[in-house]
């Protein structure tokens, strides 16, 4: 680790982290395009996850109608319907055999084969996991959709895409309107993607506050 008490150099992506903020306002005539939204996502499907399970899937809604139905679960909050995109993260419901065993088979077929020590892996998730409460493995999936919201969001800034994550909202209400228990998921956190607008938001001006990196991290020698 460098000398705590130097300023760091900012290369390219510490420049997009220092211009990005949770955008209060949005331009609601600006749409983002739909590459910048693929590698977003894509940033997201490839961050990690324990395990390797992957256990939340990503709801890309771009339906006003439906940003709509959730602006109002959600404090009214505008970017849900002023950005052109909106992100719901939602994690599985609980852990179970089929989705365990459908995450090794794929990792299996996509290496072209297995070993005994990754069967033995297998087996001891299947043990443990499926085994445990509901809502400590839903707990746990939803740790790793946040994985995936700290990407998404990265991947935002370096494409200067304006985003801003939100837990503030009703999650059995958005379950009910995207139909997520149906599919064994439960909403975590949603991220509207759009464009700053030009006037309106309080906080577009306002300096980034952090606290001092000697405060924020400390080098164990």
């Amino acid at each position: 680790m460098s000398d705590l008490s130097q300023p760091i150099q900012a290369p390219v992506l510490i420049d997009k982290l220092q211009w990005r903020y949770a955008a209060k306002k949005m331009d609601a005539t600006k749409a983002v395009p739909q590459d910048k939204v693929d590698r977003i996502v894509e940033a997201a499907r490839l961050a990690p996850t324990s395990s390797g399970l992957q256990p939340y899937e990503i709801f890309v809604v771009t339906s006003k109608a439906v940003r709509e139905q959730i602006q109002p679960i959600a404090w009214n909050q505008a970017q849900i319907t002023d950005g052109s995109h909106l992100l719901v993260f939602a994690a599985w419901d609980n852990y179970t055999a089929e989705r365990i065993n459908h995450m090794f088979d794929l990792t299996n077929a996509q290496r072209g084969g297995t070993n005994e020590g990754w069967e033995n892996y297998r087996q001891m998730l299947l043990n443990s996991y499926p085994q445990r409460d509901a809502e400590v493995n839903f707990n746990h999936a939803a740790r790793q959709a946040y994985i995936g919201l700290g990407a998404a969001l990265i991947a935002a800034a370096f494409e200067e895409v304006d985003s801003t994550p939100m837990e503030g909202f009703d999650p059995a209400k958005l379950d009910q309107i995207l139909k997520l228990r149906e599919r064994g998921l439960r909403s975590v956190a949603i991220l509207p993607l759009g464009y700053r607008a030009d006037e309106g938001d309080w906080l577009v001006n306002l300096k980034k506050v952090r606290r001092p990196l000697e405060q924020f991290a400390t080098e164990v020698k």
